[in-house]
């Protein structure tokens, strides 16, 4: 631990916080930011001359990659409060980013040595065994780093003149032509793509296989659920459909038949499917952990009973101390308490039930987040969240808390448990990493901390920004689909109003018969819910990396084809998701 390591950590989570809310909030996709640090600490440690970085560079890592765990927290819960109407204060994201991260660290540390070490050899990792790789191949070259620079300054220039000056659109429609228009309004089948290298980018990273899985669902709504209710326009009711709806939008009401246009159909009929194939999905991903939740209350009664073996611990065995961490607890649980009451809740007795509620469900989950990223690197934090929020609403209805204040508590609830649950699992990898390269864990579960100070700060300027730039509803709004699935389902729970519930039962029923035939559900269900221009670009990407990683013969060509291929990669995501955030500040300042 040195001031520079500190320094650029720090330095990497404000950046990468602010890149990956951008990027989350409108495509639904949180990039892991973990490779991207890793590289650029590399790189920066070796132009620079600095020589044995490898333990700086894990502190670097392990700093900096707070940004995507706070970022998910975050976005996936509390734009819902813009969405449903209600305000959120810059304290109230802050705080809740904050709190949800801290309780996420000391819920998880009992736990590292089953993972890191009993378990070892026995999970994959394949995000920490993917940075490990880099931090410890990539000591001493200059190349990776440069050309990581080099594709960030292309796709944020990029991004930048195409959102800032609008010197072209950023999203290409068969609108645009004759037959494209015809085809729209008489078949209502349209194709839409965005150009952005970012998008672009994520693609690569995501593969086609998983790319594949999104188009998937999104070809199913847009081109087979769309166009067929569209065939009945002349023979239902637009009124009568948007009753049995429940829509409430000013416009439609003024003008029904607008509802039988592709992108209506899309929104009020294709996403509400999406929501009920993400709940399913987060359902079905809890219950195939069932058993690690168990297993975990065991786990931590030992652990927290402060039982310790025999011998002098190693140094790379070395956690902060149990009673530090029980104080730590002790002090974020208060802190919550006071946070709900002050800021949130009427009276100390609900802030009580809601303090119950986030300590039970983080503690029982956290071990299931961290399962899923050591199993396949990916977290169900969004299906957790959801269950996480439908259990508070009905426990904060029971006690006589509903209407907007209920609204409000729930999902600050939902933030602080969404926060906990992503920050466990993206800390495990961190610690594992550490574990392979020999770091002090005690070190890095210190340092953690900071980091997560200086994401939640960021990423709550950062949201505020977004919401007063672009907002969460309306014409050119951010997509914020797990945001946007929270609101839904809270919405009807809190004020009794009209469900499309048919709705999410067929998505749910869908997600369930895709999951009896081995389909990963999630993804699907993402692709019915993000818009078609997001998803489209995916698959791009996705065909890129395939054919890149594919046309040689040779299998050590097609993994440093691959791994190039990578880096530019995340160079566009990182540069065009910054400049996002510039082009947004620059609106929000008035800037012309």
């Amino acid at each position: 631990v040195t001031p520079y390591s500190v320094g650029m950590g720090i330095l990497m989570a404000i950046i990468f916080s602010a890149a990956a809310a951008y990027l989350g909030l409108k495509v639904g996709q949180v990039f892991e930011a973990a490779i991207p640090i890793a590289i650029i600490a590399v790189g920066v440690g070796t132009m620079t001359g600095k020589k044995n970085m490898l333990g700086q560079n894990v502190i670097i890592q392990s700093i900096g990659a707070s940004s995507g765990v706070i970022v998910a927290g975050a976005i996936f819960t509390l734009p819902a409060l813009y969405i449903l109407g209600l305000e959120a204060q810059f304290y109230q994201i802050f705080l809740s980013s904050l709190l949800g991260g801290l309780l996420g660290i000391v819920l998880l540390i009992p736990f590292r040595k089953y993972f890191v070490k009993d378990m070892h050899g026995k999970y994959p990792f394949p995000e920490a065994t993917a940075t490990t790789e880099v931090l410890v191949s990539g000591e001493g070259q200059k190349g990776q780093a440069k050309l990581l620079a080099v594709s960030g300054l292309i796709g944020g220039l990029y991004d930048f003149i195409v959102s800032t000056f609008g010197l072209w659109t950023d999203t290409i429609s068969t609108r645009i032509t004759a037959w494209g228009a015809h085809l729209a309004d008489n078949f209502k089948t349209v194709f839409k793509l965005n150009t952005s290298a970012a998008v672009l980018g994520l693609g690569y990273i995501v593969g086609l296989k998983y790319a594949a899985f999104i188009c998937a669902g999104s070809f199913l709504v847009w081109f087979l659920v769309v166009p067929m209710v569209g065939s009945f326009e002349s023979s239902i009711n637009p009124e009568s459909l948007i009753a049995l709806l429940g829509i409430t939008d000013a416009r439609l009401l003024a003008n029904p038949e607008l509802i039988f246009t592709p992108e209506n159909l899309f929104a009020y009929i294709g996403k509400p499917l999406g929501i009920g194939g993400i709940a399913m999905a987060g359902i079905i991903g809890i219950i195939r952990q069932a058993g690690i939740i168990k297993q975990s209350l065991g786990m931590a009664v030992s652990e927290l009973g402060g039982k310790k073996s025999a011998g002098e611990t190693k140094r790379t065995d070395k956690d902060i101390s149990m009673k530090v961490i029980l104080s730590v607890l002790i002090a974020v649980l208060v802190s919550v308490l006071v946070f709900f009451r002050v800021g949130v809740l009427e009276n100390w007795w609900l802030s009580a039930v809601a303090l119950i509620v986030v300590f039970v469900i983080a503690f029982l989950f956290t071990t299931v987040a961290a399962n899923a990223i050591a199993i396949v690197g990916s977290n169900p934090v969004s299906g957790m969240t959801l269950m996480t929020l439908i259990l508070s609403s009905l426990v904060l209805v029971s006690v006589g808390l509903e209407g907007q204040s209920g609204m409000t508590a729930a999902m600050i609830i939902g933030g602080v448990v969404c926060t906990a649950l992503s920050m466990a699992g993206g800390f495990i990898t961190d610690l594992k990493i550490g574990y392979w390269i020999g770091t002090t864990p005690k070190k890095q579960e210190a340092w953690k901390f900071l980091g997560t100070v200086v994401s939640a700060a960021t990423v709550a300027g950062v949201m505020m920004i977004l919401n007063k730039t672009y907002g969460f509803t309306g014409e050119g709004a951010l997509v914020a689909p797990q945001a946007n699935a929270m609101a839904a389902v809270i919405k009807p729970l809190m004020t009794g109003g009209t469900t499309p519930w048919m709705l999410y039962f067929a998505g749910a029923a869908l997600a369930l018969i895709l999951t009896m035939i081995g389909v990963p559900a999630l993804p699907f269900a993402l692709g019915m819910f993000i818009p078609l221009e997001l998803n489209a670009p995916l698959l791009v990407g996705g065909l890129i990396s395939w054919f890149v990683t594919t046309r040689s013969k040779d299998e050590e060509v097609n993994k440093a084809r691959g791994s190039r291929g990578t880096l530019i990669a995340s160079g566009f995501i990182a540069g065009g998701a910054l400049m996002g955030v510039v082009s947004a500040v620059l609106k929000y300042a008035g800037v012309d």
